[in-house]
This record gives structure tokens, sequence and C-alpha cells, in this order.
């Protein structure tokens, strides 16, 4: 959604901040931004509270059984518009090949079901939290962050360790593309959050120092301490100004 409301709506942002790095070069690169820096990593988790349908005995080995009773609630978002959306439905694939379950994941997204489908993730938590929904699928950091309990997943289902990046990268899914009508596929890659400064950036200098700052030692600190899970060291993409 915020590349598009780059591409399509013509808003210029100072600083591009996005929970997939694919998005630079797929939709923004090279018009929007030359560059970009990988700065953090996360993985994809079940999410519930101690209301939630199931949440006493829901574990990682039984989360699928308790999750696909019916009445649960569980809720996603929208793949077009949020990467959580569309990570959720390539760990619905994992989850069938890692548990060599067929049906797995066309099961698991009849459970989670339209209604209960919503642009950003974060619009999952007020639900959750009201017990609208009974689990949701979440970032492992946001699920911190809100004090949610969670399910954590096999690494070769979460999308959380690049040592499994060539099992991430067996299973696809399509999303819209850069102009209407397109589509474009999105394979299964390691979750990884990358920041840039606009082309066209309104307030350039301060763009910058504020990249800078997120990637100092200080700014990795800030992370931490929201559960971020922020890269010793950050990965640059393209050509960044000078002083990066």
């Amino acid at each position: 959604e915020i590349a598009r409301r780059v591409t399509e709506l013509g808003e210029h942002p100072d600083v591009i901040v996005l929970a997939d790095p694919e998005v630079f070069p797929t939709l923004l690169m090279p018009r929007f931004t030359t560059w970009y820096a990988l700065f953090g990593r996360n993985r994809m988790v079940l999410a519930y509270t101690g209301r939630s349908a199931g949440a006493k005995e829901i574990t990682a080995e039984n989360w699928r059984n308790v999750i696909l009773r019916p009445g649960v609630e569980i809720g996603r978002a929208d793949p077009n518009t949020d990467p959580s959306g569309y990570r959720t439905l390539l760990t619905f694939q994992l989850a069938e090949r890692y548990y060599r379950e067929p049906g797995l994941a066309r099961r698991l997204l009849d459970a989670a079901s339209e209604r209960n489908v919503r642009p950003r993730e974060a619009e999952q938590v007020a639900l959750l939290q009201t017990h609208q929904l009974d689990y949701i699928w979440s970032y492992e950091n946001l699920a911190e962050n809100d004090g949610l309990r969670f399910v954590k997943l096999p690494d070769a289902i979460d999308l959380g360790n690049p040592a499994d990046s060539a099992v991430y990268a067996q299973v696809s899914t399509r999303v819209v593309g850069k102009h209407p009508g397109d589509t474009i596929t999105v394979r299964g890659a390691p979750i990884l959050f990358a920041i840039s400064a606009g082309t066209h950036a309104p307030h350039a200098t301060a763009a910058q120092r504020f990249v800078r700052f997120l990637l100092s030692p200080a700014g990795q600190a800030i992370l931490h301490g929201q559960h971020f899970d922020a890269l010793p060291t950050p990965i640059f993409v393209g050509r960044a100004p000078s002083g990066f």
C-alpha cells in the first residue's frame, strides 16, 4: 500500500520503510529511489489471547488442529495491501509441505475467511483484543509489542530463518502489481525490513539524517527496545548517498 501511494497517488515521502525489500526493485526503483538498506528481520507467528478458543491447549505441535475447529475465528491481513497478508498465504503453503498434509493450505485459508481480512495487520490486533477474533497471523515483534501470546512455528514455516531460504523459495503467490489489472508473483523469502530516503524527498537532508540514526547503534537500541530484531550491520543495496 505504501508503494502504491508513491507510484499511483504521487505522494513524495521523505523516508520509505517497507516490510518487504523486494518492493523497492519491483515497484520503486529507479524512479523513486536508487537504493535501500536492510535493517531488520522478523518471523510469522500465530497470535492469540488468554480468552481465545483453545488458548489453554494450543501448542507448536497441535496449532493447526486447534484453529481448524468449527467456530474458531481467524484473522489475516489483505495480501494486496500488506506484506504480512501474502506472507500468511506463503506460510500456509509451507505448513502443508512441512507437515506433509495435502490440502492443509486450502483448509487454513478457508478457516481465515474473507470476512476476517483487513487491509493492515495492525487492524487485526484490535479485533483480537476485543475478542472478535480468536487468532491472527502476525509478525513476532508486533505480537510481543502488543503483549499477545503466540505460537512460534517451525523455522521451515515461519519465514524467519535465512538458512531456510531455499525451502521458502519453493512457494509463491500472486498479488496486484504496479498497474491496474497487473499481478506479480511473490516468492517465499526470509522476512527482512528495508528503509530508504526517497529521491523526491521534500526534506532530503533531514531524511538522510533520520535513516543514518536508525541504522546507528543508538537507533538499533531503540528498535531492540520495541522487540524488533535489528541486523547487527545494515546491508545496502543500490547507490546510497555518501555518508552511509
